[in-house]
């Protein structure tokens, strides 16, 4: 008895579980607090640029555009770095100080009357020759500020996503339907963390000032900062295995130099790596037979020397083949950001014209895109609590419905909102007709919520699509790539915003100038919104003929199962989406 209760004092102690729901908490923080800040950001800097540092109209919306589209192209960066050099996690810590200096700089010029321009907006007419503009110092200070914030919140937005998605493994059952349901998650608090922007945060900076919101964002961003720390020893991080595009550059280099030999008529002859040779993370791939070009790259020569420039495994091949099979589900997802970049402009501009008092309180114009997020944050837990498990048990499918099924959806109802944006604002229209008002900048006698129904539509459109590309592009892509390939994502939303206004002026000078007008009443917003809606149903068509191409990659538990066993995995895994 006393020898056995020696052994129990002496068993060493389990070490804590690493990831799961409790690790995954931390990375909701970070992220929620990341958007809400930046969110705020960029929808009230319009008016900080022309009012405070006397930027013209056109100027402040360009450089508003061109900072929200460079943290999310930064994004790209930032994956990289956390897939090559860094761990996710210290990606996110790195990153996020230079969003937290960003916004400290920012409040800093904003506080100082000496680091920025006097204000045009608190003087009279006759004192407008003291309107001057903002000197070359000052401007080296917002755009340090500014761009220390793109910097920063893209690294974050590059590698927190996958950071929270390692904390699940994709091959347990289990935990892959909590990976789905992560990603329902994740986006739900990025929602409820823009709400708070657009709300809260705007509030502060048109009440209390623009330093007191810029420092606001700073010191919860270094809170969110101290709160991932917080969660280290609980996660699962990521081990580096070198730079994913150059191991997809040596497939294409490989594959380009062998073009002229013959591929073994035994696939299993084709360069691999074994169990015993692969480390612990290592995924291997099975081949697929599209892009055979490709398996050129691992055709083993005798009497040459093996590199990575000269011979690839058949899971490099395979990794590369994904990259390309997704390219295009990227483009066809791209026009729907656009649709969504004009929904937030022209939306915005029809509520200055419409009624938004609610019970003596006149809503903020900044604050009108709280209509969709709080629509979502009320569908996001139906969708991941009801609507998935009933999915699943007609499905067998984890999560529901496969990620490119989702992402259908989100584009057919995205289609649908324009439709409705279209009748919407073909009503107010004839409300300003009817009241005599057309020429009247007097808000018309119509509430502001009616802009609720499109918005309503896109919010779902955005929770199908979204978190179905975040999800797919992590579940799709090699361990090496995770966070690049979830970057991805932010960049579509980024191409969507520069095509947006490239798309107003081709339609403007097609249509003889349908939004030349500044006057909404007179402009033929309407035509515009079913223009987008019909381009909506066009590109769908093309997403159909994308997703039924695309083959789901299928991972090679172990290598040397029979033949049959390989090409059962295969039916199952392979199957198209549509």
């Amino acid at each position: 008895m006393q020898g056995m209760c020696r052994d129990l004092k002496t068993e060493p102690k389990q070490p804590p579980r690493l990831g799961g729901n409790r690790a995954a908490l931390f990375v909701y923080a970070i992220a929620g607090i990341d958007t809400m800040a930046f969110i705020a950001t960029g929808v009230s800097l319009v008016t900080y640029f022309y009012g405070f540092m006397n930027f013209s109209i056109t100027k402040s919306a360009t450089t508003v555009t061109n900072f929200m589209g460079t943290a999310f192209f930064l994004s790209l960066f930032g994956a990289f770095l956390s897939d090559t050099h860094l761990s996710r996690f210290k990606t996110c810590v790195l990153f996020g100080c230079f969003e937290v200096v960003g916004y400290a700089l920012l409040a800093v010029q904003a506080h100082f009357r000496q680091l920025r321009p006097f204000a045009c907006k608190d003087i009279t007419l006759s004192q407008m020759n003291q309107c001057e503009s903002a000197n070359k110092g000052q401007l080296a200070i917002l755009y340090a500020g500014l761009y220390l914030v793109a910097i920063g919140t893209s690294g974050v937005k590059a590698a927190a996503p996958p950071l929270g998605a390692d904390q699940y493994d994709e091959k347990d059952t289990k935990e892959a339907a909590k990976l789905s349901s992560y990603f329902n998650w994740l986006m739900f608090f990025l929602t409820t963390g823009a709400l708070f922007g657009v709300t809260f945060v705007v509030w502060i900076s048109e009440n209390q000032g623009w330093d007191w919101s810029f420092a606001v964002c700073s010191i919860v961003v270094g809170l969110a900062i101290l709160f991932l720390t917080m969660g280290k020893s609980l996660y699962r991080n990521n081990v580096t295995n070198g730079s994913p595009l150059t191991r997809i550059m040596q497939v294409f280099v490989v594959a380009l130099r062998n073009r002229n030999l013959p591929l073994p008529e035994n696939e299993h002859e084709l360069h691999e790596i074994h169990d015993e040779e692969a480390r612990y993370d290592t995924e291997i791939l099975r081949k697929t037979n599209q892009f055979k070009f490709l398996d050129q790259a691992a055709i083993m020569r005798t009497h040459q020397a093996h590199g990575p420039w000269r011979l690839c495994t058949v899971t490099q091949v395979e990794e590369t083949k994904i990259v390309v099979r997704m390219f295009p589900i990227i483009l066809s997802t791209v026009f729907m950001n656009t649709c969504l970049a004009q929904l937030q402009t022209f939306t915005i501009q029809q509520s200055t014209t419409m009624d938004r008092i609610i019970h003596k309180f006149e809503v903020p114009g900044a604050s009108i895109p709280a209509i969709p997020l709080l629509f979502m944050i009320i569908l996001i837990p139906i969708y991941d609590r009801v609507f998935v498990p009933i999915a699943r048990k007609f499905t067998g499918i984890p999560t529901g419905i496969r990620q490119l099924q989702r992402i259908g959806v989100g584009l057919v109802l995205s289609a649908l909102s324009m439709a409705v944006a279209a009748i919407v604002e073909k009503h107010r229209k004839s409300v300003a007709i009817k009241h005599n008002m057309v020429e009247s900048a007097t808000p018309l006698p119509m509430s502001v919520f009616w802009l609720g129904y499109q918005y309503a539509i896109f919010g779902l459109a955005d929770m199908f699509t979204f978190v179905g590309l975040m999800d797919f592009f992590y579940s799709e892509s090699s361990s090496s790539m995770k966070a690049l390939s979830t970057a991805i994502s932010w960049s579509s939303l980024a191409i969507g915003y520069y095509i947006s206004s490239v798309v107003v002026s081709i339609v403007n000078k097609v249509s003889g100038g349908w939004l030349a007008n500044n006057n909404l009443n007179k402009d033929k917003l309407d035509y515009f919104y079913w223009l987008l809606a019909g381009l909506s149903v066009l590109n769908f068509g093309f997403y159909l003929l994308c997703a039924s191409w695309y083959k789901y990659k299928n991972v090679d538990v172990n290598p040397e199962d029979d033949v049959p066993s390989n090409k059962e995995a295969k039916g199952k895994i392979e199957m198209s989406i549509v």
